[in-house]
């Protein structure tokens, strides 16, 4: 009587082992396919930011890719939007010719109007 207790108390416990081993790795595969994509989501981003910067290298001079540079060290998104604005008009064909740096300030200048126009009321 006792060894089949015994029994049924091991075939119990296997059966939780295999259940938790089962367990253990769905979720050991399910962060290895989460790992891969996002993996695949920093590649695909690092290949649109180095096919940017490749456009930039072509289309401004060196002074503005400068400055460009040292925008981006202060504000990374503002910098991202001025290449990605960069990029557009070049692919529309609305640059004639490669972007100086004076240029590229008439440029932030436009996009800072917006910035600017904000007022500030005190109560």
């Amino acid at each position: 009587m006792a060894s089949m207790v015994e029994n049924a108390r091991d075939t119990s416990v296997e059966a939780l082992r295999a259940r938790r081993l089962e367990e253990l790795q769905q979720q050991m595969q399910e962060q290895a396919m989460q790992q891969l994509a996002t993996e695949e989501q920093n590649r695909q981003e690092t290949e649109v930011q180095a096919s940017l910067d490749r456009m930039m290298r072509s289309v401004l001079t060196p002074d503005a890719r400068s400055r460009l540079a040292r925008i981006a060290l202060v504000d990374p998104n503002r910098a991202n939007s001025l290449k990605a604005y960069i990029a557009q008009q070049h692919d529309a064909g609305q640059l004639s010719s490669v972007v100086t740096d004076q240029q590229l300030k008439t440029l932030l200048a436009s996009q800072s109007k917006s910035r600017s126009n904000a007022s500030i009321r005190r109560i």
